[in-house]
């Protein structure tokens, strides 16, 4: 920096003297002032694993699972992503000289593929990613299968992917086992899930030891040395809860002005008695019926209003459209694609939507003919 100041300065620096210069910098978004000091409350400095910890990880399982399960928008999202990236599945080309061996090989690959059920296997660890976080896939050989090929895929979830509930605080990972090198050598996995309801008391936490090349370990890591995943949809989860309460209250609004037809009412003076409570007890709050398709004369004073629900129906609309729009955001859906409706979309701006998915779902499945298929080729 001091020579690049002494080139451009050079007529107004003494350069037979040294001179220290320092350069001092603000930025705003690392000032902490009373306005912002809540928002950033929760920001640390914590590593990947200590920030992912065995238990925040299951929490936002639990609550990732429980949302997709429960809000039709977050059900369909996460079908949408695994049906567009897997679709029916992958497809092997053999380009050699002999087209008998060609045709032999891609014929003996899609036995294969539909004996283990390929596609549905990609499409649940394509759904793992965006509830669970990861996925995981243990390679063996099963003898009774009836291909020739006999590699055999099993599925499991990530709680089992532990040695119990001692690990959870004393490994930094948990059932992952790392080499001097950093690299995991093998994986501890839970004979049972934690979660079955077993007829005993006590849960089986007796685990088996697996060599790393015959585990797939599944995930998208987002800083260095993450070994374990986070659910996609997590930024989504407390917009999926506010969309929720607000399509309650926009409902609550229109059965309350539904439930109550009409009101009558006065501002005259003159048709209150003196005896108010006796008023109040026979007259107010009185119910009357009203006959369909006639008209009525009210009293002089009086006026008939009806109940309308000007609450939130008339921008709950616009609101979902825009709170689905962040919420498809951190999973690089389009909107149109999320809410399954392209009435707000032209035909220009519907397939500039769909390019930028196209874009992302190439570099998945990518990721997933890296991380998953070249695995089991080289099994």
């Amino acid at each position: 920096m001091i020579g690049w100041l002494r080139r451009v300065f050079r007529s107004n620096l003494n350069t037979s003297s040294t001179h220290t210069v320092s350069l001092r910098a603000r930025y705003d978004a690392a000032a902490t002032t009373p306005d912002n000091a809540q928002h950033w409350a929760q920001a640390d400095s914590l590593s990947p694993t200590a920030a992912l910890t065995p238990n925040v990880r299951r929490t936002l399982r639990n609550r990732a699972r429980y949302e997709v399960a429960n809000n039709s928008y977050a059900n369909g999202i996460v079908a949408t992503i695994a049906n567009y990236t897997i679709g029916t599945g992958p497809v092997l080309q053999v380009r050699t000289a002999n087209e008998d061996f060609n045709l032999r090989f891609e014929r003996a690959w899609s036995e294969w593929c539909a004996m283990v059920d390929l596609p549905e296997i990609l499409r649940i660890m394509r759904r793992c990613i965006v509830v669970d976080g990861e996925a995981f896939a243990i390679l063996c050989d099963y003898p009774r299968q009836r291909t020739k090929v006999k590699l055999a895929i099993r599925l499991v979830e990530p709680e089992q992917i532990s040695e119990g509930p001692a690990s959870m605080l004393a490994q930094p990972v948990e059932g992952i086992v790392f080499d001097d090198y950093g690299v995991p050598a093998a994986y501890h996995v839970l004979r049972r899930h934690p979660g079955d309801i077993s007829v005993t008391a006590d849960i089986d936490y007796t685990y088996e030891t697996i060599p790393a090349d015959s585990v797939i370990h599944y995930f998208h890591r987002d800083r260095p040395g993450q070994w374990r995943g986070v659910p996609e949809i997590t930024p989504a989860l407390p917009l999926f809860s506010i969309l929720r309460r607000f399509t309650l209250a926009t409902a609550a609004a229109a059965e309350t002005a539904a439930n109550l037809a009409a009101v009558l009412q006065t501002d005259s003076a003159a048709y209150i008695p003196r005896d108010a409570e006796r008023f109040a007890r026979e007259l107010v709050w009185q119910f009357v019926d009203l006959r369909p398709r006639s008209a009525t004369v009210l009293p002089p004073g009086w006026r008939l209003s009806q109940m309308t629900a000007q609450h939130p129906t008339t921008t709950y609309g616009d609101f979902v459209y825009h709170l689905m729009s962040e919420i498809a955001r951190c999973l690089n859906v389009p909107v149109v694609v999320a809410l399954n409706d392209s009435s707000r979309a032209n035909f220009s701006s519907g397939r500039l939507d769909l390019r930028n998915w196209y874009r992302s779902l190439e570099v998945e499945r990518a990721r997933i003919e890296a991380s998953v298929l070249s695995r089991m080729a080289h099994r």
